[in-house]
């Protein structure tokens, strides 16, 4: 499938085409859970390609309410952007062929920039963080690791703020360059802990400075009124905002990235 071609935000940002464009259906990513359907969108001249989740073609699951995962992930981009780290690709809410869902900026990602591996050998070595053991078959188990990279530890802060249940190996999108982009997130925002990552490489190490800054400007944002806590509890329920501002403020108050609980599985099956 081709890039997304850029668009000039001098004349229309991505989240104004993604929004007001009309939207054609060009195919299906068969590989995912629920209906996901690959699209261009066009307005005033410039076209993009996206992908559309429609609310219709949701699986239900036992631990989330029917219908609320193209919201999840709207949420976790207006909560990406309060961060400025830019880590998931423009998302909006809106009517599309199927009904409404979720849309979202496709992004091409960058082949040659691995940021996962397996290693048979006991030490992550230099350069990258074990996570665990993983079964290669025959008998036979690896190391588990990623990159020591400080765009993949925003990442796993921003994940344990908004609660990810599902970051896999195959959620990360390096693009050429050099953004690192993380897609699917409808499994986020839940009340109860439900933390699942490949990236525990740095559990229980204290904060970056840069990642407890943006995080006391994030608990401001959150606070009742602010603009972004408006926007959220336009597409959460009251309870999951005020599970996110106790999340935020734990981080803040033990200063250190967390650590699997013991009470959910800790990596999501099948990592990638």
């Amino acid at each position: 499938m081709p890039a997304p071609e850029r668009i000039p935000t001098e004349r229309l940002t991505a989240v104004d085409l993604l929004t007001k464009g009309e939207l054609t259906v060009l195919g299906q990513v068969r590989e995912a859970s629920n209906a996901v359907l690959y699209c261009s969108v066009s307005y005033e001249g410039q076209e993009a390609t996206c992908v559309y989740k429609p609310i219709a073609g949701e699986r239900p699951l036992w631990d989330f309410p029917d219908g609320t995962l193209a919201q999840r992930e709207v949420a976790a981009y207006e909560l990406s952007e309060a961060t400025g780290w830019g880590l998931v690709p423009p998302t909006v809410l809106r009517d599309g062929p199927y009904g409404q869902g979720m849309v979202q900026l496709w992004i091409e990602a960058d082949a040659e920039a691995p940021l996962l591996a397996l290693v048979e050998d006991e030490e992550a070595g230099e350069g990258w963080k074990a996570v665990g053991t993983a079964d290669v078959g025959e008998g036979r188990t690896a190391l588990l690791v990623h990159a020591d990279d400080a765009r993949l530890r925003r990442l796993a802060v921003l994940d344990a703020v908004i609660n990810n249940g599902d970051r896999k190996g195959g959620h990360l999108l390096p693009a050429p360059d050099g953004t690192l982009y993380a897609i699917d997130h409808g499994v986020t925002f839940n009340v109860d802990g439900k933390l699942r990552t490949l990236l525990w490489g740095w559990a229980g190490e204290p904060l970056p400075p840069e990642v407890v800054s943006t995080l006391t400007t994030v608990a401001g944002a959150l606070a009742t009124g602010a603009p972004l806590a408006t926007r959220l509890a336009e597409l959460l329920t009251a309870k999951e905002v005020s599970a996110l501002r106790d999340r935020v403020a734990a981080l803040l108050r033990t200063g250190t990235h967390p650590i699997p609980s013991g009470e959910w599985p800790a990596i999501p099956w099948p990592p990638v």
